[in-house]
């Protein structure tokens, strides 16, 4: 069996922070693959803004180095369960995986989910302890983590004999030791042991093509582009070949352009070879997981799973009374064309119109799913409205199911016992708890789905930001009886149309919690912040000081209004309810009632309790 030793095919998983994305740009400088006057972005993978904001992978990303006479392609996965799809189908374009693991924190949650994908997909691992100067670092203990969780998810004798490097990625250190003071100037240590370990792909290029697209790109010249592995025979520019589409049809279409990945750019190339990785563009409708096959060869390879969504929002046009004020991108027939764009290449997002053509239901994978294409519209100057988050049922043998997850908790002792508390209260079930005897206790818990939406704000105040949650999809289960979760208080409505005023908001504020700052544009309908109990209450925010020529008797005090609380795009979704909508736009983000005026969501709340 012949192998192609000039080219290894690695991906890179990691938790959220665990330091792979920088790690990544280490391996590209010190591999020489840029040039010595090049400058170069610190976490030149997260190439999109929202990616360098929020310190996280969303996109699957490949990149190649060259080391020594060794092409090494790359593919950076997303660390985030919601985007758990792209894992998978990134696993079955690459020999073998780099783990990437924090020597303080250890194994997390979606490093598990990962992995399992990996181990299970026979990849050959090598695992990379990075942040190695960390204080409170415990490289040892965190390898014997490994290797138990490697056992737990069933990794085979081979995989259990992993090689470990210990690195700083951000200082660009590495050794085999795992004492900090024998790192050296070099990632020296990791590139020899992807070039030992990784196996090296067949080289079978003399049989019949085979390429499966495994993620897709788009791009306004060549349009859509389907980026694969080829795992048999050759390609090249100008070629006809079939492609061989998920239900089975077959069309033909000729390859017009076909590129490579070295550093961070797409190169052109004229041909590939079986083991190559490229990205291949001439087809209009080509979907993950179709196989490219010769046309007098047709054999496809196995479908590739894509996960199905679990998270509902309806999308609506902007009709506020402040609608078409901030934003470029206003009406449902562009916000229509951009959501049918962001189907081009994301695969687990559906668009489905409803009985309005003005409103269009969008299912995700998650909150974070969601929010991301939300947020990314927003910056491109869409305006438009969405509602409260709702998690989809399905009917699994003539039972109404609902998503569980899996969730993992790292929190100080002393909030243990609120977390358990508030958990319960969301219909979970708690199946494990570690207390690591430093103060720190770990819990796994089985919640449903819609328990969880809205639950991070509330965790992180009980836990004041020292907790972590972590969680990943686990199961359709029957329906939990009862309400799950929620927003337990009302909100304070304005009642008039106008701007906020000091005196206004000082009205008020006993009432609850404001969320504008005085001088705020507000219109009628508009929720201004939340009401320490239940129920609504319209409140005048708008209302001016009397003016009189009779001198106060306090008048020398100053009065001093709280500092509101602003609430961010995804603590917008989380706070919402049936009866509300959050309005975005490029520069504000409102929450609103979906009735404005208080009468006639007074008489349309009775409508609904008559009708129960």
């Amino acid at each position: 069996m012949n192998l192609r030793n000039d080219i290894r095919n690695v991906a890179i998983i990691a938790h959220v922070d665990h330091g792979k994305t920088t790690l990544v740009d280490q391996l590209l400088r010190q591999s020489g693959t840029f040039r010595d006057n090049e400058t170069v972005a610190e976490r030149a993978m997260d190439n999109n803004d929202l990616e360098r904001e929020r310190g996280i992978t969303i996109l699957a990303k490949n990149t190649a180095i060259k080391y020594e006479d060794t092409r090494v392609n790359i593919m950076d996965t997303p660390g985030h369960a919601d985007f758990g799809g792209e894992v998978e189908r990134i696993m079955k374009m690459v020999d073998g995986v780099l783990l990437v693991v924090d020597a303080y924190e250890g194994t997390m949650p979606q490093t598990r989910f990962v992995l399992k994908k990996a181990l299970e997909q026979n990849l050959t691992p090598i695992v990379v302890v990075n942040k190695i100067d960390r204080d409170f670092a415990r490289p040892e203990e965190v390898v014997d983590e490994v290797l138990e969780l490697f056992i737990e998810l069933g990794a085979n004798d081979d995989q259990l004999e992993f090689p470990v490097v210990y690195a700083s990625a951000i200082n660009g250190t590495s050794s085999y030791d795992s004492d900090p003071a024998e790192q050296k100037e070099t990632m020296k240590p990791l590139l020899d042991t992807i070039i030992n370990h990784i196996p090296a792909p067949v080289d079978n290029s003399d049989e019949p093509l085979q390429f499966q697209v495994s993620l897709l790109d788009y791009n306004d010249y060549v349009g859509r582009i389907g980026i694969g592995r080829i795992f048999r025979g050759t390609m090249h520019v100008g070629q006809t070949v079939a492609l061989i589409k998920l239900d089975g049809t077959v069309k033909q279409f000729r390859v017009t352009k076909m590129f490579g990945f070295f550093g961070l750019k797409r190169d052109e190339i004229k041909e590939a070879k079986a083991g190559d990785l490229v990205a291949l563009a001439g087809m209009e409708d080509i979907f993950v997981g179709e196989t490219v096959t010769p046309f007098d060869h047709q054999e496809a390879l196995p479908l590739l799973r894509i996960d199905e969504p679990t998270l509902q929002m309806t999308f609506v046009t902007n009709n506020s009374p402040f609608a078409g004020r901030e934003g470029k991108h206003v009406t449902s027939r562009k916000i229509e064309e951009r959501l049918l764009a962001e189907l081009q290449t994301d695969v687990s997002l559906r668009v489905d119109p409803t009985a309005s053509p003005d409103a269009w239901v969008v299912s995700g994978r998650g909150e974070l799913h969601l929010s991301i294409l939300i947020e990314t519209m927003r910056r491109e100057g869409y305006e438009l409205q969405v509602s409260k988050p709702e998690v989809i049922i399905r009917e699994i043998d003539g039972v109404k199911c609902e998503p569980v997850e899996d969730v993992q908790i790292d929190t100080p002792e002393e909030f243990m016992g609120s977390v358990i508390e508030s958990i319960s209260q969301r219909k979970g079930e708690m199946k494990n708890m570690i207390n690591d005897g430093n103060g720190q206790v770990r819990l796994q818990f089985i919640v449903p789905a819609r328990g969880l939406i809205g639950y991070t704000t509330d965790f992180l105040s009980m836990t004041r930001g020292y907790g972590i949650i972590n969680h990943t999809f686990d199961s359709y289960q029957p329906i939990q009886k009862g309400r799950v979760g929620g927003r337990s208080r009302g909100v304070l409505v304005s009642m008039e149309t106008g701007k906020s005023t000091t005196y206004g908001t000082m009205q008020v504020e006993d009432r609850g919690t404001i969320f504008i700052e005085p001088g705020t544009d507000i219109y009628e309908g508009m929720i201004v912040g939340e009401n320490n109990r239940e129920g609504d209450i319209a409140v005048n925010i708008v209302k001016a000081k009397q003016m009189t020529n009779i001198r106060s008797a306090n008048k020398d005090q100053t009065n001093v209004i709280k500092k509101p609380r602003h609430l961010s795009l995804e603590e917008s979704l989380e706070f919402l309810n049936e009866d509300e909508y959050c309005e975005v736009t490029p520069q504000s983000i409102r929450l609103r009632k979906k009735i404005l005026n208080k009468n006639e969501r007074e008489k349309a709340a009775k409508r609904s309790k008559t009708a129960e």
